[in-house]
């Protein structure tokens, strides 16, 4: 209901007519039915326990791709990229970020959050493990926060459906949090099997703390490598 009213349709069927006609409409419904709700270092002990469990395993590489999957308006894979500029992994790092949402990979790709919120984060930053302070890694514009180049520029963000669309690379980590709890057991499968496809042998898997491979079919194919944290770990 909510989302005919944002379109000012008055049923499925006009709502549905307007999207098949219009690109910019699709556009609209789709940035309203996948809302993000994010910020950086959120659940602070997940990116403790990358950075103190799973970095060191990913230092034993030469090179690394990383996927963040569903990843919004880019809070996590930023995270993720200042854990491994602390850890000296950026410059050998590859990180795709991918979501079906368009007008918020632009938010991501943009790199611009604000000062508010930065500052609130910090806490959590410094929770994580975080060896600086965030305002370290961007540049305080008016009331806002742009981060870093340096900090962008190994960061490939592409739209990627995680219901219709394949494997793009062989990776060592893919963190996908809070994006399997809005789908059906089914759908679940169909994701894991993907990630599953794309990691490499001993690669991991970070997924959010309301999820659990523990019923998928997959599940015999990992091994539980942080519990708590619900991070796996391939087989």
């Amino acid at each position: 209901m909510h989302g005919m009213n944002i379109m000012g349709c008055h049923s499925i069927l006009e709502l549905q007519e307007k999207v098949l006609a219009s690109s910019g409409s699709f556009q609209e419904l789709m940035q309203y039915l996948t809302v993000p709700v994010s910020s950086m270092f959120r659940d602070p002990a997940y990116y403790l326990a990358l950075r103190e469990k799973v970095l060191p395993h990913l230092k034993t590489y030469p090179s690394l791709k990383i996927w963040v999957a569903g990843c919004s308006t880019g809070e996590e894979v930023y995270s993720i990229a200042i854990l491994l500029k602390e850890e000296d992994l950026l410059d050998r790092t590859i990180l795709y970020a991918t979501d079906i949402n368009k007008k918020s990979l632009e938010k991501a790709e943009n790199g611009v959050y604000s000062l508010e919120e930065i500052r609130k984060i910090e806490p959590a930053y410094l929770q994580s493990g975080g060896r600086r302070q965030l305002l370290d890694y961007g540049t305080i514009i008016n009331d806002t926060v742009k981060l870093d180049h340096h900090l962008r520029k190994n960061i490939i963000f592409s739209e990627h459906s995680l219901v219709s669309d394949a494997v793009f690379s062989e990776t060592q980590l893919i963190s996908c949090r809070n994006v399997l709890i809005y789908f059906e057991q089914s759908l679940q499968n169909r994701v894991l099997g993907l990630f599953e496809d794309s990691l490499c042998r001993k690669g991991f898997l970070g997924l959010g703390s309301k999820e659990t491979m523990q019923f998928s079919n997959y599940a015999k194919n990992f091994d539980s490598f942080a519990r708590e944290e619900r991070i796996f770990q391939k087989k």
